[in-house]
């Protein structure tokens, strides 16, 4: 009897960082896809408890695999294997690099002011990049809005997350995003590499690696998921 793909629990950084590879794609929390999540195979003793989990380990782990992680499915976090994620760059970009993109019509002002800033600066915390970009009280507005949408186009990712530290050298709190663009995150295996395929092929390969992942799932759901 064939092993289901979705059986399996996280119970260190190591199974974490095998269930990204093996699934090209994980969101953080639960979603329209069934068992498509951290939160449904986190071992429960490491969900919102005072132990180190998957809120502590994101940060190794984008290093560790050099992978995505982003706003990607339906506002949420999720990683995407550094394999994967050229097929899906290519994919939700649309073929365009944000330039290409804004020079055609298709990308707001205030996405190419916050995304330039950014870009200049990477890799950046996100509160450094707020401050930057006068995104503070009377300042500029949308921060969140304009940075889900750079996101979910692909065009930015969360390289790291970085601890505040006490006086006796341990992080403490949440872990704060520090932003980059997968061009200088990635380097030449991404650059050389996005725009190989036309997005159609690349959507249809995302696609038809979601089936094999989802056999009892309606296509129509599977693309509504993909975006």
């Amino acid at each position: 009897m064939k092993k289901d793909i979705f059986d399996f629990e996280i119970q260190n950084i190591e199974d974490l960082k095998a269930a990204i590879t093996r699934l090209g794609f994980l969101p953080f929390f639960k979603n329209s896809l069934p068992s498509f999540s951290i939160e449904e195979h986190i071992s429960p003793e490491l969900w919102f408890t005072d132990a180190e989990g998957p809120w502590e380990w994101k940060g190794s782990v984008i290093r560790d695999l050099k992978c995505a992680y982003g706003k990607f499915f339906e506002k949420k976090a999720a990683f995407i294997s550094k394999e994967w994620f050229l097929d899906f760059a290519n994919y939700r970009r649309d073929g365009y690099d944000f330039d290409a993109r804004f020079d055609d019509g298709l990308a707001q002002y205030k996405d190419k002011n916050l995304y330039e800033l950014l870009e200049s600066n990477a890799p950046i915390l996100s509160k450094d990049l707020k401050k930057k970009g006068n995104y503070v009280k009377g300042g500029n507005k949308g921060f969140d809005t304009v940075m889900n949408r750079l996101q979910a186009e692909c065009y930015v990712i969360t390289n790291d997350f970085v601890y505040n530290i006490d006086k006796y050298g341990n992080p403490y709190g949440w872990g704060v995003a520090e932003y980059n663009v997968p061009e200088k995150f990635l380097g030449k295996s991404f650059t050389d590499n996005v725009y190989l395929n036309t997005p159609k092929e690349s959507f249809e390969k995302i696609l038809a690696h979601f089936k094999t992942l989802f056999p009892d799932v309606e296509e129509k759901k599977i693309i509504k998921f993909i975006g």
